[in-house]
């Protein structure tokens, strides 16, 4: 008998009906959060099961509706929103910035601010400059913020119902890619469950991948490569942008020497460049080789398909970034069968 399958963005909508049905005042906002699309899926049904009164479309103007939002959840409301792309809601930074995040300490922890804010990520099929920007340093570098950045089907369930459960202000960041990855049910995460901040797939004693968002299964695919080469890598999922939380990381460095960081945003200024500094500050005298990193470079992405054929990183740029470190030329794993903005046959995006 097969086993019973779900999907990344399944388990988005299941983990917001959870929250919903455990907290009976939580509402649902957003543009597009009831159109039959269900933006990618991740609201699909909420409309109908919990009425029009706790989950409601929004009018195209994120400033205004953040505020809002915000409002509502100083006011004892939690609230989830959600934004089709993190691009549209650059308009709201100030009240998130300026207000959300700094509630809690203005007013010596007297006031909470239970908002969940669902930005999407991602790129392919044209998306542009102006569609396709992960622009998750900006929130991490927030005193006040707590940023989680999902990447498998078994636990993003589980991260984003403890993100809403949380009396502070969440960013949660979601790569398109993900919206229709396939996972086991038997291994879906407990929501009510503590989620990990950092998260382990595999283990080695040569190199440590750390990667975040996307960049995970991009790592999980080098690293087996890697493996039927003779070289064995630590795959390490930073979920929560949070130092304080790397320890996990640290002790991996600490023991194999070696660390590439795989970034799913432009690498200057970047959570991989804080990941970089934070491992040599941390494991100075366990390394055997500097600490790299890989992210975009900084430029915006272009929208033709030529142009952004090595725009992004892929396992192939994991694995020869690794020869780099390892001193070692090594071979390369076979051209996919989809084009370069398509990350597999499975994908039916972008909508």
């Amino acid at each position: 008998m097969q086993n019973k399958t779900t999907t990344f963005a399944k388990q988005i909508c299941a983990a917001q009906a959870s929250a919903m049905r455990a907290d009976k005042q939580m509402i649902c906002m957003g543009l597009g959060i009831d159109d039959p699309k269900a933006i990618f899926g991740t609201t699909a049904g909420l409309s109908e099961d919990f009425g029009s009164k706790r989950v409601f479309d929004t009018p195209t103007a994120e400033n205004a509706m953040t505020g809002v939002g915000i409002g509502a959840a100083q006011a004892g409301t939690r609230v989830l929103m959600t934004h089709q792309r993190v691009d549209f809601f650059l308009l709201a930074m100030d009240q998130l910035v300026n207000n959300a995040a700094k509630w809690h300490y203005m007013f010596n922890g007297q006031l909470k601010v239970p908002l969940t804010i669902r930005l999407i990520v991602g790129r392919g099929w044209g998306q542009g400059p102006t569609h396709a920007q992960n622009l998750q340093s900006w929130f991490a570098h927030v005193p006040g913020l707590k940023v989680v950045v999902p990447s498998k089907t078994d636990a993003v369930g589980q991260q984003l119902y403890q993100a809403i459960m949380d009396d502070n202000p969440t960013v949660f960041i979601e790569h398109r890619w993900l919206h229709n990855q396939h996972g086991d049910v038997s291994q879906i995460r407990r929501y009510t469950d503590r989620s990990e901040p950092v998260r382990v797939h595999a283990t080695g004693e040569d190199l440590t991948l750390v990667a975040n968002s996307y960049m995970v299964l991009e790592a999980i695919q080098a690293a087996e490569f890697l493996t039927k080469l003779g070289i064995r890598c630590d795959v390490i999922e930073t979920t929560e942008l949070n130092v304080s939380c790397w320890k996990p990381v640290f002790d991996a460095v600490n023991k194999t020497g070696r660390v590439l960081v795989c970034d799913s945003a432009h690498q200057h200024f970047s959570v991989g460049g804080e990941l970089v500094a934070s491992c040599a500050e941390q494991c100075f005298s366990a390394l055997k080789a500097a600490p790299m990193r890989l992210g975009l470079p900084m430029h915006p992405e272009p929208t033709s398909f030529g142009l952004t054929s090595h725009f992004y990183n892929t396992a192939s740029d994991i694995v020869r970034q690794v020869g780099v470190m390892l001193g070692r030329e090594l071979p390369l794993p076979a051209k996919r069968d989809t084009p370069h903005d398509v990350p597999g046959q499975w994908f039916q995006g972008p909508f």
